[in-house]
């Protein structure tokens, strides 16, 4: 893929200091200070309000940002028809949202898995195509091997019946693109804490426990797994998805979805990029296997076998910055911007934006500001029984950086 057809504007760090600065969308002015010889602007950036973007984002994934985050970047430091890339894709936030405005999105993830999630959003299907479809599966497909028993802590009998069959489709490739968004779909219903998912009462939709745990969970409640129509929750989650209309032209801009590791994407040429909106795992805080283990299990993926990065130390997280810094370097084009959005770990007590501006020692990387955007409400969902700023993450913590 060639760079843009016409050069972003520039936007050189005075520029931005005094958009950030100037900053008062929300009746808040914005605080200033500086860290490591980089200013530091600290407000509320985007809204903290739920379900302000558009409904095609609305899928469960552990650890992703909200949509306003690369929507303030995207807006502020390109136009339609610039590279917008994201390294740790995740879901695909990024990405959808690039789309949304007109941009070209290239994602990358070393978990097959994010593949899988991102590709149908992008080129959505009509929800007559998936009714249709839907329908033709439920009549049609042969059952399925049995899947394992351990599974029943989560899935009524016939409920577990008909994932088995839908999974067993999807495996015996190849599969078009209405099959692959109802694929999609699934993986974000198999389990929940509503009756719009698959499963009976579990943890939020981010995460899959242990069928273990799952047992206990059962027994502490005293439910059992309930029979749940799998094919009419795919439909009314596709409905949900595309409630609201589309921009003209989304899709034909071709997005690209790479797998693979972060400091190695021989695929997106030197120079080839305008903006990277990304946020790359915090060290060890999450632990991707164990959360997306059930998904891996539909997709038929080997969670063991993908080698997703997990840091304890904070030097060897460092390094691996470093590495993918270094490769960022690589195809970011001059004057090209990087929003590297980083929390506080270790229960608030390491900010690791220092080690980010570490990483990018050496490297034809400029830090132009760390924005620190304050929510007044905590992340951590109210499921968990957390109080606001009680326990998990508050803010969001971005380096944004140009490439010289």
């Amino acid at each position: 893929m060639e760079g843009s057809s016409h050069p972003a504007p520039a936007h050189d760090e005075g520029r931005f200091a005094g958009l950030l600065s100037g900053f008062n969308a929300f009746g808040t002015a914005t605080r200033r200070a500086a860290t490591d010889g980089v200013p530091v602007f600290e407000n509320e950036f985007w809204t903290a309000r739920q379900r302000q973007a558009h409904p095609l984002h609305e899928i469960s994934y552990r650890a992703c940002f909200k949509p306003q985050l690369p929507r303030f970047f995207i807006e502020a430091f390109t136009q339609p028809g610039d590279v917008i890339y994201d390294p740790f894709a995740g879901r695909g936030t990024t990405l959808i949202e690039a789309a949304l405005l007109g941009r070209r999105a290239i994602g990358n993830d070393v978990n097959p898995l994010s593949r899988l999630l991102i590709e149908p959003r992008l080129d959505p299907p009509s929800i007559e195509a998936v009714a249709k479809r839907l329908g033709d599966l439920e009549r049609a497909l042969p059952p399925a091997e049995s899947a394992p028993d351990d599974l029943l802590a989560f899935y009524h009998p016939e409920t577990l019946r008909d994932i088995a069959r839908l999974r067993a489709h999807f495996l015996a490739a190849p599969v078009d693109a209405v099959d692959r968004w109802i694929r999609m779909v699934c993986l974000n219903r198999l389990t929940g804490h509503s009756s719009g998912f698959f499963s009976v009462y579990t943890l939020p939709p981010n995460q899959a426990t242990s069928a273990m745990r799952q047992r206990k969970i059962n027994q502490a409640r005293g439910q059992i797994p309930p029979s749940r129509d799998v094919f009419q929750i795919v439909l009314r989650k596709t409905r949900a998805l595309l409630k609201a209309p589309l921009p003209p032209g989304f899709g034909d801009a071709g997005a690209r979805v790479l797998t693979g590791p972060a400091d190695s994407t021989p695929g997106i040429p030197n120079a080839g990029v305008d903006l990277i909106v990304t946020s790359p795992p915090f060290l060890d805080v999450v632990d991707y296997s164990m959360d997306n283990w059930l998904r891996c299990w539909f997709a038929g993926i080997d969670p063991q076998a993908v080698p997703i990065t997990l840091h304890r130390s904070l030097a060897d997280w460092e390094a691996f910055v470093a590495s993918c810094f270094g490769e960022f370097a690589r195809i970011l084009r001059p004057g090209g911007k990087m929003a590297f959005e980083v929390g506080e770990v270790r229960g608030g007590k390491v900010a690791l934006e220092h080690a980010v501006l570490s990483a990018a020692q050496g490297l034809p990387l400029r830090p132009l500001a760390v924005m620190i955007n304050r929510q007044s409400f905590t992340k951590t969902a109210q499921c968990w029984g957390v109080d606001n700023n009680a326990k998990g993450t508050n803010s969001n913590r971005i380096v944004v950086f140009e490439r010289r």
